[in-house]
């Protein structure tokens, strides 16, 4: 399947050339003068690098010959982290690059897809929301609690994210894996 210059959207998995990319960032011109075309950026899936490329009416953009399969992240050595194949139950090694802002929302036992490309893995996708658990952050005073007041938060994982001041140690909340962005407190 080719997609056109209407196809196009953030996060969309496209091949340029034999390479896979996923796109970053989407932009949508209609100058008030000639025809419409679409900015973007590009994140290459097997060594991270980004680029950045117009389409113009009539550009074609292939779909990516990616394989995704089901893993469940069990431990990491290092920079080593091993996931199990959900069918077969083998361990796969994967490095540390591979997975990169990830890492940072990645719990033990949790289920991601990895995406091979030619039989070579070259991307972890984590699910697009996750639950994780509060365990440090500084209190902060009653009067401090308005709706815009925010300070960070360390997570069960590591990851640093920034939380409404109303966010206290110990407190469940939702993150957006794509983002980084805190959505809500887990009920």
């Amino acid at each position: 399947m080719a997609y056109g210059m209407n196809d196009l959207r953030k996060y969309l998995n496209i091949e340029l050339d034999g390479v896979p990319y996923k796109i970053i960032e989407y932009h949508h011109v209609k100058p008030g003068k000639g025809q419409a075309f679409v900015r973007t950026k590009l994140k290459n899936l097997i060594d991270g690098r980004v680029i950045e490329k117009t389409f113009h009416a009539g550009d074609k953009a292939d779909e990516p010959h990616l394989e995704r399969r089901k893993h469940q992240y069990s431990y990491n050595e290092g920079d080593i982290y091993y996931f199990m194949d959900m069918g077969t139950y083998e361990m796969i090694p994967i490095e540390a690059k591979i997975i990169e802002e990830n890492k940072g929302f990645l719990l033990e036992g949790m289920e991601v897809d990895i995406l091979f490309h030619n039989g070579k893995p070259i991307g972890v996708e984590l699910p697009m929301v996750v639950a994780l658990e509060v365990t440090d952050t500084q209190p902060v005073s009653n009067r401090d609690r308005s709706g815009a007041c925010r300070k960070p938060a360390t997570l069960e994982t590591g990851a640093v994210v920034t939380v409404p001041c109303h966010i206290v140690v110990g407190d469940k909340i939702k993150i957006d894996t794509r983002t980084g962005e805190y959505l809500e407190k887990v009920k």
